[in-house]
C-alpha cells in the first residue's frame, strides 16, 4: 500500500524541516520543495499529494500561490502554517477552488520539552477550515498533524486571529515598548535585578531573531490595534494608582479550576 504524500512548499525553513522530518517518521510520503521554485520542481512535488502545506511568510504566500495553485487538481486540499489566519486564507482561497484548510502550530522550529500531565499539549496546532472544505478534507489535516505528535483543535480564523493578536502580539509589542522605555539609560545598569534579567533572556529570541517574523504577524492580524488599546485601559489602573485592582485580576491564572471556569495553564 502506498504511503498518503503530502507535499511541503518550503521544506527547507525551519518548520519545514520539522514537519518533514515527522511526516518520513510517521510514514507519509514527503514532497518538498523550496527556492527556488521552479514549475518543474512544484509540478513534482505536488504530484500525487493528498494535501499541499504552505510553509511560507504570509507576505510570500500571494507570490507563491501564483505558482501552485495551477498545478493542483482541485481536490488536494491546500493549507498553510501561518501565525495569523484571516488574511491567508482569503489568498489561498482567491488563488484554489479546492478545499483550503488554515492551521497554525503554536509552537516553533525547536519545540517546547515536554512538561505537565500531557506532553502532547505542547504541541497544539489551531485548524481553521475554509467554508469550501468539507469534512474529510478538514479531518485529513487533523490527522496528519496528529500522526506527527500534535493535538489539533478547530477554531475560526477570526477567533484565532483575536487570540493570536492578544497572546502573542501583545506579549512581542508590551515586550518591545518596556524595554525600549529603558534603553540608553547606561545609569540603571547597577540596578538590574535577576527577574529583570529572566525577562531580558526570554525576550532575547523573540527581539534579536524573530523580530521581523513578530513585526508581520502583528501587522498582518486586523486585531492587534485592539488588543494594544485594551492594554493601554488597564495601563490606566496603574497610572490612577488602582494597582490593586491589576493584581487582582491577574491573579486570576493561579486560581482554581473551579475558581477560573477553565483550565490552568501548566
Amino acid at each position: 500500500m502506498n504511503a498518503v504524500k503530502i507535499a511541503l512548499v518550503g521544506a527547507g525553513g525551519r518548520m519545514g524541516r520539522l514537519f518533514a522530518d515527522r511526516l518520513s517518521a510517521a510514514g507519509y510520503a514527503v514532497g518538498g520543495v523550496d527556492r527556488p521554485l521552479t514549475q518543474d520542481a512544484l509540478r513534482h512535488a505536488v504530484d500525487g499529494a493528498a494535501a499541499v502545506l504552505l510553509c511560507v511568510p504570509v507576505e510570500a504566500m500571494d507570490e507563491v500561490l501564483r505558482q501552485v495553485a495551477p498545478l493542483l487538481n482541485g481536490m488536494q486540499v491546500l493549507a498553510d502554517i501561518t501565525s495569523v489566519k484571516v488574511r491567508p486564507m482569503q489568498v489561498m482561497e482567491r488563488h484554489y477552488a479546492g478545499p483550503v484548510v488554515g492551521t497554525h502550530p503554536l509552537f516553533g522550529p525547536v519545540p517546547p520539552p515536554s512538561s505537565g500531565d500531557d506532553p502532547a499539549q505542547n504541541l497544539r496546532v489551531a485548524v481553521t477550515p475554509g467554508e469550501g472544505a468539507h469534512e474529510a478534507d478538514v479531518a485529513l489535516i487533523e490527522r496528519v498533524f496528529a500522526d506527527m505528535g500534535c493535538v489539533p483543535f478547530r477554531t475560526t480564523a477570526d477567533e484565532h486571529d483575536e487570540a493570536a493578536a492578544c497572546i502573542q502580539g501583545l506579549n512581542f509589542i508590551t515586550s518591545v515598548a518596556y524595554l525600549a522605555t529603558l534603553a540608553h539609560r547606561d545609569e540603571l545598569t547597577p540596578f538590574i535585578t535577576p527577574s529583570f534579567r529572566r525577562r531580558l533572556d526570554a525576550a532575547r529570541k523573540m527581539l534579536t531573531e524573530d523580530a521581523s517574523l513578530f513585526e508581520g504577524m502583528f501587522e498582518a492580524n486586523p486585531h492587534s490595534q485592539t488588543a494594544v488599546r485594551s492594554y493601554l485601559s488597564f495601563l490606566n489602573f496603574a497610572a490612577a494608582g488602582d494597582v490593586d485592582v491589576l493584581v487582582d485580576r491577574a491573579q486570576w491564572w493561579w486560581r482554581s479550576h473551579t475558581e477560573r471556569g477553565g483550565v490552568r495553564p501548566s
